[in-house]
């Protein structure tokens, strides 16, 4: 189904989330008890003529990213921190390499001794083909392909559209802690997602948290990523729970944790070549 859209919810009674997302569902009245079974069994089809990455994506701007998961062994991290800030920062700053260094991390919490990367190419794929046959040509690039296979365990990548409604992820001052949400969804609904977070942004912008929000072409199809800003941990738990008191909030969760076959949370650190802070 990459093409058109899947199930989507039939629209009812504003609801109270399900239980483990807001209040129990024990209070709920005889109708909205009625939404609630109708939001499970009850769905319905709508046709669509085009793509889903041409419906959500941002039009004003072709640009595709890239994000990369290395799984690092854990004695050669601070070898590999090393290795990477002497070669990414010369990439993103050559004006013959049509891409940009967005971010790369180190996972804090979540899976353990892994780099993250993520890199923006403007231009789309024919800037992706671009670069990557360019530094095919570089002997400094491969040779640090080469000292680097030599430190990771696994490795793996997507490519990445970028949601309309959020924000371009732009370079920041920090210090910060960075969250990568990913979400893995039932095929189909990815429309149904991006229409429900089309209005939930809105309310986890008001502390400039919200970073970029991404969904995968290729790699692992029906992804989603979001990208988020902390100060800390607190700040981070402050930040989420103020985000209940929105009115309008529930409804989203309530309505998209049934889109949602898996679901991760990263707490990332960037390293010192990372443009976000």
């Amino acid at each position: 189904e990459e093409n058109g859209e899947g199930p989507r919810h039939q629209a009812g009674a504003r609801p109270v989330p399900a239980q483990g997302d807001g209040p129990d569902r024990a209070g709920l009245s005889a109708s909205s008890q009625d939404s609630w079974f109708k939001s499970l069994f009850v769905r319905k089809v709508d046709p669509r003529k085009d793509a889903h990455s041409n419906l959500l994506a941002k039009k004003e701007e072709n640009n595709l990213y890239k994000i990369q998961f290395h799984n690092v062994k854990p004695e050669c991290l601070e070898s590999y921190n090393q290795l990477c800030e002497g070669m990414l920062p010369k990439i993103h700053a050559d004006p013959q390499y049509s891409c940009e260094l967005v971010g790369t991390w180190n996972t804090w919490y979540g899976e353990q001794d892994q780099a993250v990367h993520l890199w923006r190419y403007r231009g789309g794929y024919p800037a992706l083909t671009d670069v990557m046959n360019k530094l095919k040509q570089n002997k400094e690039f491969l040779d640090y392909r080469k000292e680097r296979g030599k430190m990771l365990l696994a490795r793996r990548n997507q490519l990445l559209l970028e949601f309309s409604f959020w924000n371009e992820p732009l370079p920041r001052p920090g210090p910060s802690i960075y969250e990568l949400r990913t979400y893995q969804l039932r095929p189909g609904t990815m429309i149904e997602w991006g229409n429900y977070w089309a209005r939930a942004i809105e309310f986890r912008q008001h502390n400039h948290e919200a970073v970029g929000g991404f969904f995968s072409q290729i790699g692992s199809l029906y992804m989603v990523h979001h990208l988020w800003a902390y100060k800390d941990l607190q700040s981070r738990e402050d930040t989420r729970n103020a985000a209940w008191q929105h009115e309008g909030w529930d409804e989203v969760v309530y309505y998209t944790v049934p889109l949602i076959q898996h679901m991760e949370s990263r707490i990332m650190i960037p390293t010192r070549a990372s443009p976000l802070k």
